[in-house]
């Protein structure tokens, strides 16, 4: 378990604050430390329990802290080594400074937002919004009366630390100004003129750029080049420090437009205009950062980059593959532009710097850790004396330890290694060092995983893993990024047990959020969840989970999809009881199952069985676990439930003798079934399937483990495989389909009718009857051919260009509406004929298509052209049935008919009529189930 820095410190400053109203600078150091371990050891556990909620299989007694006894030890001996061969260094450079947190954090700890336009945002510790994308221009004086000289800035508080202006050595508006200065209005410094073809731009602005070098990153580029001064402007809690004259004290946001009016009254100011600005935010604290000038320890990364990138290319020899892949290209652009690590954060939580300063009679205060060569790196305080006496031999000295604290992120890149016990040489870490599998999420895979795989190369000689899976990161429902003071975070075990909304908004009262935040948080919570959550259970949550993966980057989770599975489990639960009241309570299971002598629906339900053993295992292999879980919910749901079920169901009416044989096969075929299905749907939902799994009858032959968790997990059998009766089960299954879809919601059972126009197809319905039958619940069901008389009062589905099924209907219908979806029928199919045309027609489509896939289309073309002569043949019989009845209904409507025409032309035109009528009867349903047929093909 990480020690989180960064995040504890955050949590336990803004509790103490709440309860005291007290800093942790106005407690101290100890006794804020002795809080957060207070702190960490009432709610450290909550991300462990609710892993074991979610029925996570680990190895329990391994649990660790990386700030135990072991694991400072690593960190400390991996600093020693590291500085030994000369990665770690200190330097004084610009660093991103929380003035919150009072401290420096990394670039990836830098949220950056895009300001198009004036914009107002809150700032911790500020009561108004303050104003960004605002461009300030004002004017320098210059000395020797030269005028003035004028200057634009975003951050017009910074002015207060510039200490030189830099003009285009080719800018001619400028040439007389060379060497030349400008005086500060506020505190009379002179500022240098300097020439920098690098930074300066003639042609935006004014051509003249104010430079702050202690305070922006292109400045003290500039001023390291030109030998500036740098000049500090801020204290560390982001306030204007001593140098600011009548500014110090000042909150430098408020100094920012207290600066602009000084300006003003005397007349320097110019103008303030919109300005497209970028600014960086820390991820924690959402306080936007400063950058100052800072004494910092810092890790080398060029060199340990390199390899981390080499580990993962991928080739042949690639040590490290990266799942999804897409994402070694982030890999690859970070690493190959990463900079120096900066490793200590001015906080108090955390990894002491192993590091200790040698202060000498004489020395001020504010000269600690001034000079780099003083300072002595070693595992504990003895051998730092012992490494500094060598050092300083025949001085007085004292040591004092520095009071920063590492990274977190450090001691978490050493996890790989520390949690086998390194740095010594334990049988744990010759045994499992490298791992195999990292699974985390994609958000940190530079904060972590990059860092993991430098030290781990560097200290262990090796990549700590060979694979990274990294998952989807979970958001709400409407996409957004999951947040306390938004109420929108949801505790799993919120999901697994259920909680009201009253529920919901007391464990907001006992967090750390501020009045203003609670009010939103609360209200967000009434909105998403006005009933409270559901109790969904660890299984459906899991499954959801699951099934989500599929999103690529991000999980939108709807709660409402996650009761579905829930409800998917009381199915699942109901389903296996009905199945084992039909085992009996004597049933022995079979010691090996052959399908050679099983029923057709036997015989399928095993091949499909297998293929989804198949795809399962692949699946799960290549980390596509969203595919995983669709094809395991999809073989239990659509295949053994809804079909395989129902087939069985007439071998166990009554005591029918002629099913005796059936009735044991399908008793044998239902176990396996079980037995594999769960098995196969464990690692998804390991509570309800170890329950039904205990419940299953076991064979005598031999002992079963004694929990579904460490039996065998299900493995594909040749034996079971069969392509025939998976292809004649598809064509049952597709008139299945459309009778269902004509009788729509009716219950009755009716006569159904199958026209066939191969001899294939006609063998295959005939000798599936019963299953036809019984899956589309049909009172009868009769073959017919091209040559029988179409059947009457029918409605009718194209099936495919071979088959089609007519189901008695009584009712009257609209022929019009009947034609129109035929003709959008059409229209569907010419529209597929034209893609795969369009695609055939690619040069070069016959040399690099596989000649498979080029028959499939081929295959697949013919189909459409088949289908597209059956409905033009069952649409053009429908609208010349439908003109001559409509003209014959006219004549008789005539005015006079029933006298004027002799009765025998009377009865041969109601004859005629009632012949349409029927006629139209079996032709007007043709294009009323197409989305049907589309599901067939």
């Amino acid at each position: 378990m990480d020690h989180a820095g960064i995040a504890t410190q955050v949590v336990v400053e803004k509790k103490l604050m709440r309860e005291s109203k007290l800093t942790r600078h106005d407690i101290g150091r100890d006794k804020f430390v002795s809080e957060v371990w207070n702190w960490k050891n009432k709610y450290g556990g909550t991300i462990l329990q609710q892993l074991r909620r979610l029925g996570a299989s680990l190895d329990w007694s391994r649990e660790c802290f990386t700030m135990d006894e072991k694991r400072s030890k690593a960190v400390r001996e991996a600093i020693v080594r590291l500085h030994k061969q000369r990665f770690i260094y200190r330097d004084n450079r610009l660093v991103n400074w929380d003035c919150v947190l009072r401290t420096a954090i990394s670039d990836i700890e830098v949220d950056y937002t895009d300001i198009k336009k004036r914009t107002l945002l809150m700032i911790p510790g500020y009561e108004n919004a303050v104003e960004f994308g605002v461009l300030t221009s004002f004017s320098y004086p210059l000395e020797e009366d030269l005028g003035e000289i004028v200057v634009a800035t975003t951050r017009v508080e910074t002015m207060l630390g510039d200490t030189a202006i830099a003009v285009h050595p080719d800018d001619v508006r400028y040439q007389h100004l060379h060497g030349k200065h400008a005086i500060h209005p506020f505190n009379g410094r002179r500022i240098r003129i300097i020439c920098d073809a690098i930074l300066v731009d003639p042609e935006f602005g004014t051509g003249a750029v104010k430079i702050t070098p202690a305070h922006d990153h292109n400045d003290f580029n500039v001023g390291k080049r030109h030998n500036l001064e740098f000049i500090n402007i801020f204290t560390e809690d982001g306030k204007m420090n001593e140098d600011c004259g009548e500014f110090a004290g000042m909150p430098r946001f408020i100094a920012r437009n207290a600066v602009a009016e000084a300006l003003k009254k005397k007349g320097l100011w110019k103008d303030a205009k919109t300005n497209e600005m970028r600014i960086g935010v820390c991820s924690r604290t959402k306080d936007v950062v400063e950058p100052m000038m800072k004494p910092q320890w810092y890790i080398k990364c060029s060199g340990m980059g390199k390899e981390a990138l080499d580990a993962a290319i991928r080739d042949e020899n690639s040590m490290l593959e990266i799942i999804p892949r897409h994402y070694t290209a982030d890999w690859k652009r970070w690493l190959e532009n990463i900079r120096d690590w900066c490793v200590s954060r001015q906080l108090w939580w955390g990894h002491r710097v192993p590091a200790w300063y040698a202060v000498f009679d004489g020395d001020m205060p504010e000269d600690f850790g001034a000079s780099d060569e003083r300072w002595v790196v070693a595992r504990n305080q003895e051998e730092a004396h012992a490494l500094a006496g060598q050092t300083f031999e025949g001085m007085k000295f004292q040591l004092v330890q520095d009071p920063d604290v590492l990274d977190t992120w450090f001691s978490s890149g050493l996890f790989p290694l520390s949690v086998f016990g390194w740095p010594d040489d334990t049988e744990d870490l010759r045994a499992f060092y490298p791992t195999s599998v990292l699974e985390t999420g994609h958000d940190i895979l530079f904060f972590w995983v990059a860092r993991m795989v430098m030290l781990g190369i560097t200290l262990g000689g090796n990549v700590p893993f060979t694979k990274v899976y990294l998952h989807p990161m979970i958001r709400d429902a409407h996409g957004r990024k999951m947040s306390k003071s938004l109420g929108n975070v949801i505790d799993p075990v919120d999901v697994i047990n259920g909680i009201s909304l009253e529920g919901l908004q007391e464990k907001l009262l006992d967090g750390n959020l501020d009045p203003g935040e609670l009010a939103i948080a609360m209200e967000g919570q009434v909105k998403a969840f006005p009933n409270g959550i559901a109790e969904c259970g660890a299984d459906a949550l899991r499954f959801a989970l699951l099934s989500y993966t599929a999103q690529s980057d991000k999980i939108n989770l709807d709660i409402q999809r996650v009761v579905g599975y829930r409800q998917w489990c009381n199915k699942l639960w109901n389903a296996v009881r009905f199945a084992m009241s039909r085992l009996g309570d004597e049933y022995l299971p079979p010691s090996n199952a052959s399908p050679d002598m099983f029923p057709f629906c036997c015989q399928w339900i095993l091949s499909v069985l297998n293929k989804a053993i198949s795809k399962t295992v692949l699946s799960l292999e290549s980390y596509e676990f969203s595919d995983a879980a669709t094809t395991v919910y999809a073989w239990w749901q659509y295949q053994l439930c809804d079909m395989f079920i129902e087939l069985i169901k007439p071998y166990f009416s009554g005591n029918d003798s002629k099913f005796a044989a059936e009735r044991g096969f399908a008793r044998d075929t239902l176990w396996v079934c079980l037995d594999n299905g769960l098995r196969l749907l464990h690692p998804f939902m390991p509570f309800v399937t170890e329950e039904l799994w205990q419940r299953l009858p076991s064979s005598c032959d031999h002992k079963r483990a004694d929990s579904i968790m460490t039996s065998e997990y299900p493995s594909v059998l040749e034996c079971w495989t069969n392509e025939r009766v998976e292809s004649e089960m598809n064509l049952i299954e597709a008139i299945v389909r459309s009778l269902r879809s004509l009788a729509k919601e009716s219950r009755e059972r009716r006569p159904a009718f199958v026209l066939c126009r191969t001899v294939v197809d006609w063998e295959v319905i005939c000798n599936h009857q019963m299953e036809i039958e019984s899956l589309a619940n049909l009172s009868s069901l009769m073959v017919i051919n091209e040559k029988d008389d179409v059947p009457t009062k029918c409605v009718v589905s194209v099936v495919n260009e071979k088959v089609t099924v007519y189901l008695k209907l009584e009712g009257s219908h609209s022929a019009e509406i009947d034609l129109e979806k035929i003709r959008k029928k059409i229209d569907d199919i010419n529209l597929q004929q034209e893609k795969l045309l369009k695609m055939m027609s690619v040069a070069g489509y016959s040399e690099k298509v596989p000649e498979k896939i080029q028959q499939v289309n081929a295959d697949k073309l013919e189909s459409l052209r088949k289908e597209m002569l059956s409905l033009r043949e069952a649409g053009q019989h429908m609208e010349s049935s439908n003109r001559q009845h409509e003209k014959l209904l006219k004549m008789m409507s005539v005015a006079g008919y029933g006298e004027k025409v002799p009765e025998k032309i009377q009865q041969v035109n109601a004859d005629k009529l009632e012949s349409l009528r029927k006629e139209m009867l079996s032709l007007r349903e043709a294009g009323q189930h197409m989305e049907s047929s589309n599901r067939c093909e």
